[in-house]
């Protein structure tokens, strides 16, 4: 059975193939009276066309109004909570006291911390796409299962207390505590920031190092370390240079290396300035860094707008 949005769409089709029929029983006309016919039908048609445009081109920007007053509204709000805030003390104190030389270009993603080590240069890229694009629960199954559970518990919870009720009596102040305190334990995992680590030694060594890690909760956790024998193989963007490192041996997992191997390479990169304070100051600049482009990006789309 056809639905109604179908027989809706059907209808004005088989009127026309019934109003087609119904024309083509008609007698012909002459060849005279068609080519008159066609061109004096063809003047309105051209007329109502025109009109029906020039009227469509009078209702554009009807909610461009409304949608420029929204969006300044938004910018106000992220302003005056901007106001009302101050940088963390960890970026502060990071930015005033490290050799790194931070880069940050308004409207880019990505932030690079470049500084020099002896005869070496070593840049550390991150960016705030890590933080736009994490769902803690996601990846994960540990903590589906874990957040399945506290749903079964909570329903466990509330159908005790519909019986406490429902006899009269009532839940004990301690058993409220405990509930308040399994939630208060479940609270949301920080987000890991990725670390884009290079270490080169310009007109050195042809080679680079790479070190592929992340920041959070304070610690900076190794997770891959690769050497090229070309360093603008290192330093290449794009899907080509993508493909060219995948051809190439990257080394085993960094977990898998000796222990003492492990110890020592971060140690290396303690040296280089790799450490907690780093660890720290990355998730903490990130949160900064995101909230001043989404002000730009309001502002950007309101400036077009209004244009």
């Amino acid at each position: 059975m056809l639905s109604l949005r179908t027989v809706a769409r059907s209808a004005p089709r088989a009127i026309g193939r019934m109003t087609a029929a119904s024309s083509a029983m008609a007698a012909r006309p002459s060849a005279l009276l068609y080519k008159q016919t066609t061109s004096y039908m063809a003047r309105p048609v051209a007329a109502n066309f025109s009109t029906s445009m020039g009227r469509w081109a009078q209702k554009q920007g009807e909610t461009d109004e409304e949608l420029s007053a929204k969006l300044d509204s938004e910018i106000q709000v992220e302003e005056e909570m901007k106001a009302n805030e101050q940088d963390p003390a960890s970026v502060k104190d990071f930015l005033a006291n490290t050799a790194f030389e931070l880069i940050d270009s308004p409207g880019q993603e990505v932030v690079k911390l470049v500084r020099s080590f002896g005869d070496e240069k070593i840049t550390v890229s991150f960016s705030i796409a890590d933080i736009t694009s994490y769902d803690p629960y996601g990846q994960d199954p540990a903590l589906e299962d874990d957040e399945a559970f506290d749903d079964e518990t909570n329903m466990q919870n509330s159908n005790k207390q519909s019986h406490v009720q429902s006899t009269g009596g009532a839940r004990s102040a301690p058993a409220e505590e405990d509930i308040e305190g399994e939630e208060d334990e479940f609270d949301e995992p920080p987000t890991p920031i990725s670390l884009s680590i290079l270490v080169e030694k310009p007109g050195k060594a042809g080679g680079a190092l790479t070190i592929d890690a992340s920041a959070a909760n304070g610690n900076i956790q190794v997770e891959n370390l690769h050497y090229w024998d070309d360093v603008s193989v290192a330093k290449a963007e794009g899907p080509e240079a993508t493909h060219k490192r995948a051809e190439l041996y990257p080394g085993p997992p960094f977990g898998t290396l000796d222990d003492d191997l492990q110890v020592l390479m971060e140690r290396y990169l303690e040296e280089r300035g790799i450490t907690q304070a780093l660890a720290v100051f990355v998730p903490d600049y990130v949160d900064v860094k995101e909230q001043k482009e989404y002000v730009r990006w309001l502002n950007n789309i309101k400036n077009f707008v209004d244009a």
